[in-house]
């Protein structure tokens, strides 16, 4: 490469050589290295020739191209030219002058503060930069806030008491300040609780009555007390049924009288089970002894040991009138008693058989207490507790008790029980006839329908169409009272029967026979 001329204002070029000044032998400056410029671009970027500063004083102002003056811009608007402009007075003056100073003489300060304030402005420090930041404020309110003083530790209640970092004096003050304030919640409470309900009165004391309860003998408590030992539950239970009913225990040996209907269910459902309860929760298995579904009777017996007996009382004695008492388990609801007065005595009741059997006839006492669901089977005591009766059925509408109970004559109920413990079944006298009931204006009684050849009747001359009104000592009014005046005799007992054949009245005697 050449070495560029010189007085073109390059210097020249100094080759490297050692300068030895004696001592110790100095490097000379490495020589410049200029490379040479293209002239097209030193025409485009260039100072022009005869141009030694940085701007050309030479060139007028100018807002045209190419050198020549141009057209100047329209006057600015009053309203920005008398906000920015200059006075009109041409007053000349400067910037930067704090408000209210314009006839002060200045002083010889540093043009860019005043007042002796520091340099903590930035709208009073041209060098500051321009940033986003809060707004500009004075330089006191300006100044960052201390920070919030940290809250100190929590104190626990031990520290608080006794960690001797409180004054005695302000513990003093704080327990006295609780119990006043603890005293003065519960006297409102209190004020509200006696004020809140009018119709009550904590206070209040009722007076007591001293005396006991008085129960002569013979009352309905002392009867109840003693004779509802006697009367068991009967519970049957099967795959398919269940239900519960009432019995009597009439012997020491664990028998118990019952109704029929009661333990018919777990003949006829092999898988049914009965169970007797006592009243005092004790519960065992019951075998049927012997069943007389005629009479709607029945008797079961239980393996227990000195059950409590009741006793049988004269059922002929009973009177119209007179107070009995309901034992058994109404409802399921065992060890109920009510009490009512005998309402008719010797009434015949007949219902249908279970499941087809026979019809079932007996002579019945009527009763006002209430007997319901359940009480079948239970016990009819009298006023000396004696059973004179065995709860069995109920006429209503409802179901329920409306005051009509029946229960089978307690001495009937004792015959035919003896005869099922002894043989396990029973035979009923029987007149061998068929009859309804009938009635005239006159008369009434049962109408012969039909004589089976070889039976009491028609050894007797006894023929289809006579009304039989009465059978020894008992008046007949209808079929019912038919049956039930038979079977209160015995079989082979010649027996008077009276009877009306084509309006003569007629008695001839009938030897019963067994049914």
């Amino acid at each position: 490469m050449s070495q560029p001329e010189q007085g073109n204002g390059q210097l020249p070029a100094t080759p490297v050589s050692g300068v030895d000044d004696g001592e110790h032998r100095r490097l000379a400056p490495r020589p410049l290295d200029r490379p040479s410029v293209d002239p097209s671009l030193t025409a485009a970027f260039g100072r022009p020739s005869g141009v030694d500063s940085a701007f050309d004083g030479r060139r007028p102002q100018s807002y045209g191209t190419n050198g020549s003056a141009g057209t100047m811009g329209p006057p600015p608007p009053e309203a920005l030219a008398t906000a920015f402009g200059r006075p009109v007075d041409g007053a000349d003056l400067k910037l930067q002058r704090p408000p209210g100073s314009e006839h002060a003489v200045e002083e010889d300060i540093d043009p860019v503060f005043w007042d002796g304030k520091p340099a903590g402005d930035p709208w009073r420090d041209p060098g500051s930069g321009a940033v986003i930041g809060p707004p500009a404020v004075g330089e006191k309110a300006s100044a960052p806030s201390a920070a919030k003083a940290a809250p100190g530790p929590q104190l626990s209640v031990p520290e608080l008491l006794f960690g001797r970092r409180v004054k005695p004096m302000a513990l003093v003050l704080l327990l006295v300040a609780a119990l006043l304030v603890g005293t003065a919640g519960g006297l409102v409470g209190w004020l509200f609780g006696r004020a809140g309900n009018p119709l009550t009165d904590s206070g209040v004391t009722l007076a007591e009555v001293k005396p006991a309860k008085e129960r002569p003998v013979g009352s309905v408590s002392d009867i109840a007390k003693r004779t509802t030992p006697s009367v068991v539950s009967i519970e049957f239970k099967g795959a398919n049924i269940s239900g519960v009913g009432s019995g009597v225990v009439i012997d020491g040996e664990g028998y118990v009288l019952t109704n029929d209907h009661v333990v018919a269910p777990a003949v006829q459902d092999a898988t049914a089970k009965l169970t007797v309860v006592f009243t005092d929760g004790k519960r065992a298995v019951a075998r049927i002894v012997g069943r007389d579904s005629k009479t709607d009777l029945a008797v079961v017996k239980v393996e227990v040991s000195n059950p409590t007996v009741i006793q049988f009382g004269n059922s002929d004695d009973l009177q119209v009138g007179d107070t009995v008492i309901a034992i058994g388990s109404p409802l399921s609801l065992s060890n109920t008693v009510t009490e009512g007065i005998v309402s008719a005595l010797n009434r015949p009741v007949t219902a249908a058989g279970e499941n087809g059997g026979p019809q079932v006839t007996y002579d019945a006492i009527q009763t006002d207490a209430a007997i319901n669901p359940g009480n079948s089977g239970g016990a009819l005591v009298d006023s000396s507790g004696a059973l004179v009766g065995i709860n069995s059925s109920i006429q209503t509408q409802t179901g329920n008790s409306v005051g009509l109970g029946f229960a089978i004559s307690g001495n009937y109920a004792r015959k035919i029980s003896e005869s099922l413990i002894r043989t396990g079944e029973v035979k009923h006298a029987d007149m061998n006839v068929n009859a309804r009931s009938a009635s005239a204006e006159t008369a009434e009684g049962a109408q012969v329908q039909n004589v089976p050849a070889g039976g009491a009747a028609a050894a007797a001359g006894i023929v289809e169409g006579d009304v039989i009104t009465r059978v020894g000592d008992r008046m007949v009014r209808n079929a019912a009272e038919l049956t039930v005046a038979v079977r209160e005799h015995d079989i082979g007992e010649n027996v008077p029967v009276v009877l009306a054949r084509q309006g003569r009245e007629l008695t001839v005697q009938v030897t019963l026979k067994s049914d």
